[in-house]
C-alpha cells in the first residue's frame, strides 16, 4: 500500500511542480516524498522511477493527441527515432524517469543519514 501510494504522490507532487517551476523540478519533488516517506533506497528509485514515467508519459500522450501527432512527428524524424512518435513519448518519460528515480534515491540516502 505504501509502494503505490508513493509513487501517486510523487506524480501528483511532480505534477504540481511542473506547472510553476522548469523541467527539473520532478527531481525535487521525488526527493522530498522520499524524504516524507521512508522506504529501503531500491524501493524509493522504483517509486520515483515509475511515478514520473507515468507522469510524463501520460502528460505527453495527451499533448501528443491534441495536435494529432504533428509536432511530435517532426520532432522524432529528427531524432534517430524514425519518425515513431511512440518512441519519443517513451523516451521522454525515460528521461523523466531517471531524473525523478534518482531525486528519490537521493531523499532515501538522505533520510538514512
Amino acid at each position: 500500500m505504501k509502494f503505490t501510494v508513493t509513487i501517486l504522490l510523487t506524480a501528483l507532487s511532480g505534477f504540481v511542480c511542473g506547472l510553476y517551476l522548469p523541467w527539473w523540478s520532478v527531481g525535487a519533488a521525488a526527493f522530498l516524498v522520499a524524504v516524507m516517506i521512508y522506504q529501503p533506497p531500491a524501493k524509493a528509485f522504483l517509486t520515483g522511477v515509475l511515478g514520473i514515467f507515468l507522469l510524463w508519459g501520460v502528460l505527453s500522450w495527451i499533448i501528443d493527441s491534441q495536435n494529432q501527432g504533428l509536432l511530435s512527428a517532426k520532432i522524432a524524424s529528427i531524432l534517430p527515432l524514425g519518425g515513431s512518435s511512440f518512441l519519443l513519448i517513451l523516451l521522454t518519460a525515460f528521461i523523466g524517469s531517471l531524473v525523478g528515480g534518482l531525486g528519490a534515491l537521493s531523499g532515501s540516502l538522505l533520510r538514512r543519514i
